[in-house]
């Protein structure tokens, strides 16, 4: 298995604390069977900002002290990229990071209460420099939520999704648990990742989000996604199907 999205790199974000932090956190993603893992710090978020010259460094650094404690683990090189005004103007000058550096696929991170009133002009002017968005946990976003045809727009223009394990698999509570499944069922995500942070609290649960979606639309819609992972590492096209809109439903009391 191939894990997307991660804040394992030690001491940089709200993910892992320390180098011993991150050893713990690669130790449970081998475990449940992940041998590759992108490490994606928060940029410009308002509190962290990671620049791409310090995450290749760091992850270098990660995968040499992996190496010495003999976890068969990969770190791969990403950023978890809050949308910004001068989002494409800093990658065209080569500030930011793609994932795995390979060209193509880069996350991008909305506010949790709304989507910006750019969101859809970003989203495009990265695709006309050939960067395809892939837009995080949108499923813990209040505007998607209430307004589900706002990521239904954004994906039918070409950008790409990926849930978070823990959302899937009801640990975020039903309502979006069921949300989740809304979007997969509406063709309207296309990764799952763990978000992981820790090893406890937010841990690596790849592999148990996987069999939820196994069990609730079978092997095939989870061999998808899994590939999915892989392609998209490697900056091949990934499998997705014709978006639908979700049915409209009123949601109460979500936060």
């Amino acid at each position: 298995m191939i894990d997307i999205h991660s804040h394992i790199l030690p001491g940089i974000d709200d993910g892992a604390k320390s180098i011993e932090d991150s050893l713990a956190m690669a130790r449970q993603a081998f475990n449940q069977g992940i041998t590759k893992v992108v490490a994606s710090p928060h940029n410009k978020n308002g509190t962290f900002d990671n620049a791409k010259s310090a995450i290749l460094t760091d992850v270098q650094l990660l995968n040499k002290a992996l190496q010495q404690e003999g976890i068969e683990l990969k770190i791969l090189p990403g950023q978890e990229n809050r949308i910004y005004g001068e989002l494409v103007e800093e990658l065209t000058q080569g500030d930011l990071l793609t994932v795995n550096e390979n060209g193509v696929y880069m996350l991008i991170e909305f506010p949790s209460s709304h989507l910006p009133r750019y969101a859809n002009k970003i989203l495009f002017d990265l695709q006309v420099q050939g960067i395809v968005p892939i837009i995080v946990h949108p499923e813990r976003n209040r505007e998607i939520m209430e307004n589900p045809e706002r990521l239904y727009n954004l994906v039918k223009e070409g950008a790409l999704s990926q849930l978070t394990g823990t959302s899937v698999t009801g640990k975020m509570g039903k309502k979006i648990q069921k949300f989740s499944f809304d979007l997969i069922q509406s063709n309207l995500t296309h990764f799952i990742a763990s978000d992981a942070h820790n090893t406890k609290a937010r841990p690596f649960d790849l592999g148990e989000a996987l069999e939820t979606v196994e069990k609730e639309f079978g092997i095939s819609t989870r061999y998808m996604l899994q590939e999915n992972a892989e392609d998209m590492i490697m900056g091949r096209m990934v499998a997705k199907e014709v978006p639908q809109q979700v049915r409209k439903k009123k949601i109460l009391g979500l936060f």
